[in-house]
């Protein structure tokens, strides 16, 4: 167990709790209760962690380890740990010396901004717990110092205690077995080194109002972190408190047992509430929902897991959001106009609404009013693309859709570093046209205009993609817009154009000849690198600032998520057969599967070095990264 292992449990709607196996904050998002005040955006931190010791006959002893600066940690509660298990919720044991010792739980109930920590003793007493709530009341991206303004004071009521560390912030209630004391502390210079290898600020301060004790030895002591005033129920004493989290642990347990499999548990972290519908957070702990995430991720998180019914909801969420032929690829957590920033986030719905519509019937789990509003959103994405919208997107004269304009970056490589487009792919992408095509399919099922629009297409892609020199795909043609620039780099944006969507564009021996050059280069055991070693411009680690990081983003960095074409393209090309799918499970599907139950703690990251080892990097829980998976297992049986 390193520092590096990091587990996550999320609420349902926006917030939730993440850490390290050893229970070291590293990173500015570690904490208990994070909270989506309009979720799943306006997220704040409330309670950022504990520090826990016990007092046993033997002496005082940590069960808690934070790091300060320099780079100094204290106390030595990390020391004592002898086992973590993330099943069914993460659970640390601890050995206090005597022949004891204390396993410590932390259950996020669904629904709820809700945390429940849980302290028990196995061995003889006497043993007397003290917990300090370390609190700060921030927005989620920020860091907190100390200052005047922190309202320490805690309102008694029973059992319960209630702080609110701002004006205009949610209420922090916590329910305990303990008794309080007030004793207002300030931890200061609290070091997040995962921030500082980002390069950015890391230093925080955190005030501690109080210590709350417990007698181990009279049961299991209990400290519940709720946010907010909505639903609060009466106060009640101790015995009220071990009765509800009772409850809660049974209904969890329950909840969470009936997933088919673990890989079905973890998917359902992503799925959250947004207003009176259902969304897709597209990583955990920065990222909010965005669009073109959501609709790639939701093929695996929802379709291949079968919860349709939820796939349904949230394009039928996403649906009256069209504007001008786009969807938003992004809604600001400030509460800002929505981004609409993106070619693809749009051609992603397309197609993703009619691989629902395509696997449901009318009348069961899609209703007829529910198919015509999908079927309207997609028809006016189709009518916006064909005829023009925003950025340049439109249908050219050969049927390929053109986009893009200088100051701009559409494409799902989208990394800007000095106030520069990385990768900006003005023109015609490879992956574009493979979407494009696809969702032209996709509503020519209803509408006949479109089915002749995508043959013109389909004709015109297999006569200008086709780099015979290299026995690939251009990645982009007419770059710029200027007729018959291309830009051959060796990029894995066309496995798109072999796998992964309903139409393949290329079959045969060329089908082959990519998925063969792909393979060899851009293949590593946890992503397909975005560049090909040797390429102008490769970079085989993401690490340092923010300029440097976001200049490496798709210049060679691996993606877990292009892994799931890739996959499909590789057996589709060996014909389909039993041989060709155990093949691929043992060689591209087991690797991912293995870091996602040792490192990636059930859940797999955004990115990997391109470069051996291949360490994770980015986003640690990542919605489409884990949907590749999902689909990856589907597509191997």
């Amino acid at each position: 167990m390193t520092d590096e292992h990091e587990w996550l449990e999320a609420d349902g709607l926006g917030g939730f709790a993440s850490g390290t196996a050893r229970g070291v904050r590293t990173r500015r998002y570690h904490g208990l209760l994070l909270t989506a005040t309009t979720p799943p955006t306006g997220r704040v931190m409330l309670v950022n962690g504990v520090e826990v010791w016990a007092s046993t006959p033997e002496g005082r002893v940590a069960l808690t380890t934070h790091r300060y600066a320099p780079g100094v940690d204290h106390p030595d509660g990390a020391s004592r740990l002898r086992a973590f298990t993330i099943d069914p919720w993460p659970t640390w044991t601890w050995d206090i010396g005597g022949g004891r010792t204390i396993t410590g739980e932390l259950l996020v109930t669904r629904g709820v901004s809700r945390a429940v920590l849980v302290w028990t003793l196995d061995g003889a007493g006497p043993v007397h717990l003290e917990v300090r709530p370390l609190l700060s009341g921030r927005d989620y991206h920020a860091l907190h110092h100390e200052n005047g303004a922190f309202q320490p004071v805690a309102a008694v009521a029973g059992a319960e205690l209630r702080w609110r560390p701002y004006d205009g912030l949610p209420l922090v209630r916590c329910l305990s077995t303990g008794s309080y004391q007030p004793d207002v502390a300030w931890f200061r210079q609290f070091l997040y080194e995962e921030e500082r290898a980002r390069g950015l600020d890391d230093l925080e301060d955190l005030a501690s109002p109080g210590v709350l004790t417990f007698a181990l030895d009279d049961g299991a002591a209990i400290c519940v972190f709720e946010a907010g005033e909505a639903d609060v129920p009466p106060p009640c004493d101790a015995t009220g408190v071990r009765r509800r989290v009772r409850g809660w642990m049974t209904a969890e347990r329950r909840r969470r047992a009936a997933f088919d499999g673990d890989l079905a548990r973890a998917a359902d972290a992503y799925l959250v509430q947004r207003g009176q519908g259902t969304t897709v957070v597209a990583g955990y702990p920065w990222f909010t929902d965005w669009g073109r995430d959501t609709f790639i991720a939701l093929r695996g998180l929802c379709v291949a897991t079968g919860r349709v019914a939820d796939a349904r909801d949230i394009l039928l969420e996403w649906a009256g959001a069209v504007d001008r032929g786009m969807l938003p690829n992004r809604f600001p957590d400030a509460g800002a106009e929505p981004e609409f920033n993106a070619v693809d986030a749009s051609l992603w719905f397309v197609v993703a609404a009619g691989e629902l519509l395509a696997a449901t019937h009318t009348g069961r789990v899609v209703t007829r009013a529910q198919r015509a509003r999908l079927h309207e959103a997609m028809q006016a994405i189709l009518e916006g693309y064909a005829g023009g919208t925003r950025y340049g997107i439109r249908a050219d004269d050969d049927g390929l859709l053109a986009a893009g304009e200088r100051g701009q970056q559409l494409t799902w490589m989208d990394a800007r570093a000095g106030g520069r487009e990385v990768t900006p792919r003005i023109g015609k992408p490879v992956e574009v046209q493979a979407l494009w095509i696809n969702a032209l399919a996709a509503a020519g099922e209803r509408d006949p205009r479109w089915a002749g629009l995508a043959e013109r297409a389909r004709t015109a892609f297999a006569s200008r993609f086709w780099n015979a020199s290299r026995g690939m795909l251009y990645d982009v043609v007419d770059v710029d817009h200027i007729a018959g620039r291309v830009d051959d780099a060796f990029r894995s944006n066309q496995v798109l154009a072999v796998g992964g969507l309903p139409e393949r564009l290329v079959t045969g021996d060329r089908a082959r000849a990519i998925v063969d050059a792909v393979e060899a280069h851009l293949w590593t055991p946890l992503g397909l690198r975005t560049l090909a070693p040797g390429e102008a411009g490769y970079t085989g680690h993401y690490d340092g600032p923010p300029d440097i990081r976001d200049a490496a983003y798709h210049q060679g960095t691996a993606w877990p998520w292009l892994l799931d074409p890739f996959v499909d393209a590789w057996v589709a090309v060996r014909g389909d057969t039993d041989d060709a799918r155990r093949d691929a499970r043992e060689r591209f599907v087991a690797p991912l599967d293995v870091y996602r139950r040792d490192a990636g703690l059930g859940h797999v990251a955004e990115i990997v070095d391109g470069d051996a080892p291949h360490v994770a990097r980015g986003c640690p829980f990542q919605a489409w990264s884990l949907g590749a998976l999902i689909r990856m297992e589907e597509r191997t049986r």
